[in-house]
This record gives C-alpha cells, structure tokens and sequence, in this order.
C-alpha cells in the first residue's frame, strides 16, 4: 500500500524512471536484448490506441457548454507563433555556425509544436476545464497547419512542406486523435448513460492510461538521446534548452490564463506538448539530430505536470 500511495503521488516522476530503467535493461543485459527489440516497437505502435482510449474515458466528463471558443485561446496561438518566428529570426542571424543552428533548431521545434492531445487529462486532475482545452488543441492544430509550411522552409531550405500535405498530416491527426473519441463519448453519454457511468467511476483511470503511454515514450526518448552522434556539450544544450522553452511557455500560458481567469487551462495549453509530432517534424523536414530536444521536453514538461500535481495533492489547488 505505501509503494501505490508514493506511485499515485508521484505517478508522472515514476513513469518516467520506470520507462528509463526498463530500457536501460532490456538494451544492456545481453539476453534480454533480443526480446527488447521483438516488443519494442509493438509497445509504440499500441500507444495511439492506447492515447485514443484515454482521450474516450476524459472526453465522457466534458461539459458542452465549456467548449465554447474563449479569447485567451486565440492569444496564446498569436504568442506560439511569435515565439517560433523569433527562432526562426534567431537561426537567420546566429545560424552561420553549424552547432548553433542545431541548438535553435531544436528550441524551434519545442515552441511550434501543438497542444499534446493529452493534455485534458492533466488538466482535470489539475482542476482545468476538459473542454476549454480540447477547444484550444483543436484550434492549436488548425493553426500548425498555417504556420509551419509557413516557417519551415525558412528554417531549413529544403523544407518545402507543401500547405495541402500539412493539411492532410493535421486533419487525420485531429480527427483520429481528437474528434473521433469527442463523437464516441458524447455518443455513449446518450446512449449508453450506464456505461459512461461507470467509467467515470473508475477514479483517475485516463490519467493512468496516459502514465502507460508515458513509460514507453520515455524508453523511446532515452534510446534517442544516447545514440544521438553529437558532441557533449551539445547535446547538453539540447537536453537544458528545452527546460527553458518549457518554463517560458507555462509561465506565459499562466500569465495570461490568469487575466482570464483560466490560468491553469492556459498554462497547460501552451505548455504541454505533443513531442511525438514535434520529432516526426524535426526528423522529416529539419536536421534529424535536432530531435533530441523535443525528446528532452518531454521530460521537463510531465516532470512540471508532476511538480503541480504533487502541489495541488499536498494544499488542495493551485496558486497560479
């Protein structure tokens, strides 16, 4: 009983431990080597389904009439950009210099990238409003697919990302990640009262989904981080950077949560990431070893959630 409490109080810390640690045995005891590579890459390939399911049991406790699109939501999209054009400005200026760009490129990619999809689930634990953010993430992903075949090519020049292709990556990202659950859910919530009932019943049971998911994406990023082929120090500024961008946007995304009166739903909106699709970019269109740093933000950012977790379990909410 006492490692389940230390667990549910420190859920997000411990899953990334426990994703690192399981990689580090699987990918240095010779004999398990082999099985680590067979369930690998099933375990990622069950993360989608897993992230759909999550979203299904949270999307059964939104309230509709907490949908409705709210200013802030427009602000923090208008700060998002103009943080990423100032990076893009950034590697204009300093870029000559191979190694920096790199470090630039990396800190790029933490600032555009969209809301994580499972961004509500933290939310509700946090005391947010489920439906406020899932407004926001849609309209986050509306607005990836303007601005970054807007600013990519700028970045680098053979990222020629066609506005027809970003548009087709986004709308299949927001319709099978986001939409189809929202539908289902409100679905089961007319349909099936008793069945959504039940879920809702299971305390905390999409927060523990998205710790799953987590343990795996930990495992992947710290495969990435270790075969990264770039010198120590950069890769410390790959790693430290990405805390820096994380700090920045939560504190700005409270702030301006705040005049609002919504500063922890704001905050995790401009917070908290979706990495997956920040090092799909990066590795696609932008220099592949720049990846490492939406993979290091995936750390800071649950290991922030984890901290405001903790806060709010031991003084009952948030102060900011």
């Amino acid at each position: 009983m006492g490692l389940w409490k230390f667990f549910r109080e420190f859920a997000l810390p411990c899953s990334l431990v426990l994703g690192a640690v399981v990689y580090l045995i699987f990918a240095n005891v010779p004999f398990l080597e082999p099985f680590g590579e067979a369930v690998g890459p099933h375990l990622i390939s069950l993360m989608p389904v897993v992230l759909f399911c999550l979203l299904y049991v949270t999307f059964c406790k939104i309230e509709i009439k907490e949908m409705k699109p709210k200013t802030w939501h427009f602000v923090l999209q208008l700060i998002r950009t103009s943080l990423a054009a100032l990076m893009v400005l950034a590697i204009y200026l300093f870029g000559s210099n191979y190694d920096t760009k790199l470090v630039l490129e990396g800190a790029f990619i933490c600032f555009i990238c969209p809301t994580a999809a499972a961004v509500a689930v933290v939310t509700e634990k946090l005391g947010g409003s489920i439906g406020s953010l899932t407004t926001y993430t849609v309209i986050a992903n509306i607005f990836t697919m303007i601005i970054i075949p807007t600013l990519f090519p700028m970045v680098e020049k053979g990222a020629d990302v066609s506005f027809l292709y970003m548009s087709m990556m986004v709308f299949r990202n927001v319709t099978t990640v986001l939409v189809v659950p929202l539908i289902l859910a409100l679905l089961s919530r007319k349909f099936l009262p008793k069945f959504v009932a039940q879920v809702k019943s299971v305390k905390d049971l999409g927060f523990y989904m998205w710790c799953f998911n987590l343990t795996i994406l930990m495992g992947e990023t710290l495969r990435n981080i270790l075969h990264a082929t770039v010198s120590g120090w950069i890769l410390a500024l790959l790693l430290i950077v990405p805390l820096l961008v994380c700090l920045i946007q939560f504190c700005i995304g409270k702030a301006v949560g705040r005049h609002y009166g919504d500063s922890i739903s704001a905050g995790q909106a401009l917070g908290q990431k979706n990495t997956i699709v920040g090092i799909w970019l990066t590795l696609t269109f932008l220099n592949p070893l720049a990846a490492v740093a939406p993979g290091a933000y995936v750390v800071w950012q649950n290991l922030v959630n984890g901290w405001q977790l903790w806060y709010k379990e031991k003084y009952g909410k948030l102060k900011w």
